[in-house]
Formats: structure tokens, C-alpha cells, sequence
């Protein structure tokens, strides 16, 4: 990506990075002062969480997500590294992961040494494997997946007693009308191996506090807290605090989602003006769109006009003629490139 930075960056009103999906709207004034509150912290924090925060978590997962039954909770730092440590928590022999998706599922494969299987969305196609990640809405896609799908993935588990794992981060932004649902919703009370994945990073700008949580099957998060105690993977306690307050307040999150939502409404016809065709792109923060054309080729043509995109070959091979275009800039930085790709037209 190095030289379409420097190329982006000779355009003579300034280089616009939407190539990572970085938040750069500030943490909301409750949440930092929370955080400072909890600045004289000489202790040694609890991995499992404090009991405000346990209380938060698990208010948040009943009313948010709809989870119901015998589940537990458990606070991360954020969700980068419990995607990437998770298969050698669980000491997982092979991971399945989307086709099109997150590079750290294959990462964390790699690093517990287990077989990497990229697999298409039909659960009822897919191999036996220890551990299985899903990912609704999608990054890079913003593809939403039904409540039959997620069936369909607890049907297998239940068959082959895999774990679950679903990555849910970017739940909290719809696109549209439809709406993003999570998989213990789905299970309705039999969450038997099932774990999601959340986090405060995107939702509450909290992605430099590195703050996530699970949710989910009591002896799957036994076992990884059981490592992450000796392991020393807690969360600070002023992180702890900031989360607390964070998850008791949907306001903010509902607010920064619409922030989203107008960002999208800007670029999406820009880009569809030039040609490009936008798949999915049902909810998260990023618009997922196709030329028909090498990814390369895309993100040449928009270094020429000092934007900065990322190539979908990223995400697998499968997304080698698409791009993947982060919503997470500056409203001004949006509008500008918005404009730059509608003047510009179709090659």
C-alpha cells in the first residue's frame, strides 16, 4: 500500500485515508471522565471484571442483544486479541472462517498452529472443526446474515460440538431498515458453545482504551478466563470503569451510528457515479463496491485523487476485484472525497 500512499499523498488538495477503519470522532466527555476518575488504580485489576462492570455486561447483553438463558460474561483488550489468541486458548486443532473476511481469523489459526479452513457461508457444507468463526454484519462486506443462517451454524455445532464464535463489533450499525441480529438472540436460551464477540472500540470511540467483552457459554468462558488469569490478559481498572458507564448508555452509540449512516449517504453515490457497484454495504462502517476491475486498478485510480481505499484481496482472494472504502473520517474528509470521485466521473 506504501507507494498509493505516497501517490495519494501528491495530490494537491491533500492525501483522505479510508483505508483503515480507525474512529476519529472523540470519546464521549461521560466516558473519559470515568476514566480519569479511576486514574489512581494501584492494583492489580480482576481478569473476570469488576462487579459493576459483570452487571453491565450482562444488562447490556439482555436488553441490547436479546440474550437469554445460562450465559456469562467476560471484559477483553478489545477484540483484536481475543480473535487472534482464541484458537490457542482453546487449544483448537482447526478454525473455520469466511472466505471473505477479517484477516485475523486466519492469523489466530496460525498461531495455535491449527488448520486454517476458508469456508463458504452454508454451514451445512462445512467440514468437522474445533472452532468456527462467523461474522454478522461483516467486515469487509456489511453483509447481514438472517436468522436462518444463524440456525443453520447452531445446528452444526450442535452436531459436531464445535465452538462458535461471532464476531458481532459492528451489530450497532445498520445501514438501513434491516437489522443486524446476534446468534444467542437466535439460540433463544441454549447457548450451549456459543460465544459473541463484541466491542466499545467503534460504538463508544474507544478503539485507543482497548475495550471488548464476550458473551456467552459459561464453560467455554471458563476455560478462557481460566488462561487469561495467567496469562495477565486484564483489562485496566479505569478501562474497566470507562466500560462500565459506556454500556450503561445507548444514547451516545445510537448517536455516533447516525454519524455513520449521513457519511454513508454522502460517498455511496459518489462512488456509484463512477461506476462502481456496491454489494451489501447492510451495515458497519465501511461501503464494500466493485468496478469490475482488479482491486488494484480501483485503488490506483483513487490515489490519483488523494484517496486512500483498501484492496479486498486483503480480506482473500475471493475479494480481489472489490474495495473496501471506511466510512470512519471526518464528515468534512467524507465530503471531500465524495467530491473528488463525483467530479472525477467514470474512467
Amino acid at each position: 500500500m506504501a507507494p498509493y500512499g505516497a501517490r495519494a499523498k501528491e495530490h494537491v488538495d491533500g492525501a483522505i485515508d479510508l483505508s483503515q477503519g480507525t474512529p476519529v470522532d472523540p470519546t464521549p466527555d461521560f466516558i473519559q471522565e470515568a476514566l480519569q476518575a479511576a486514574a489512581d488504580s494501584p492494583r492489580y485489576p480482576v481478569t473476570i471484571g469488576t462487579p459493576e462492570l459483570r452487571a453491565a455486561m450482562r444488562d447490556w447483553a439482555i436488553n441490547t442483544l436479546g440474550v437469554t438463558g445460562d450465559f456469562d460474561v467476560l471484559p477483553t483488550i478489545g477484540s483484536k486479541e481475543l480473535v487472534a489468541l482464541l484458537p490457542t486458548i482453546l487449544q483448537s486443532k482447526s478454525v473455520i472462517y469466511p472466505k471473505i473476511a477479517y484477516p485475523t481469523y486466519l492469523v489466530g489459526a496460525m498461531i495455535a498452529g491449527a488448520k486454517p479452513i476458508e469456508s463458504e457461508i452454508d454451514a451445512t457444507t462445512w467440514p468437522a472443526a474445533d472452532l468456527v468463526w462467523i461474522n454478522s454484519p461483516s467486515n469487509p462486506t456489511g453483509r447481514i446474515a438472517p436468522a436462518e443462517e444463524f440456525q443453520a451454524v447452531i445446528d452444526y455445532s450442535r452436531k459436531t460440538g464445535a465452538v462458535i464464535a461471532s464476531d458481532e463489533c459492528y451489530l450497532g450499525f445498520p445501514a438501513g431498515a434491516q437489522q443486524p441480529i446476534s446468534i444467542l438472540k437466535v439460540a433463544a436460551g441454549e447457548n450451549k458453545n456459543l460465544i459473541a464477540v463484541h466491542s466499545l472500540s467503534k460504538r463508544s470511540n474507544l478503539a485507543g482504551y482497548r475495550a471488548g467483552l464476550i458473551i456467552g457459554d459459561p464453560e467455554v468462558i471458563a476455560k478462557i478466563l481460566e488462561v487469561r488469569k495467567h496469562a495477565g490478559l486484564m483489562v485496566p481498572l479505569p478501562v474497566q470503569r470507562a466500560m462500565t458507564v459506556a454500556l450503561g448508555d445507548e444514547v451516545h452509540a445510537l448517536k455516533q451510528a447516525e454519524k455513520y449512516r449521513a457519511r454513508r449517504a454522502v460517498l455511496q453515490p459518489a462512488l456509484e457515479s463512477a461506476g462502481f457497484k456496491v454489494e451489501f454495504t447492510n451495515a458497519g462502517l465501511y461501503i464494500w463496491c466493485s468496478r469490475g476491475e482488479s482491486d488494484w486498478d480501483s485503488i490506483a485510480w483513487l490515489a490519483d485523487l488523494g484517496i486512500l481505499c483498501t484492496p479486498g484481496h486483503f480480506y482473500g482472494p475471493a475479494g480481489a476485484r472489490h474495495i473496501r472504502v471506511a466510512l470512519t473520517a471526518s464528515d468534512t474528509d467524507i465530503e471531500k472525497a465524495a467530491d473528488r470521485i463525483a467530479k472525477a466521473g467514470r474512467p
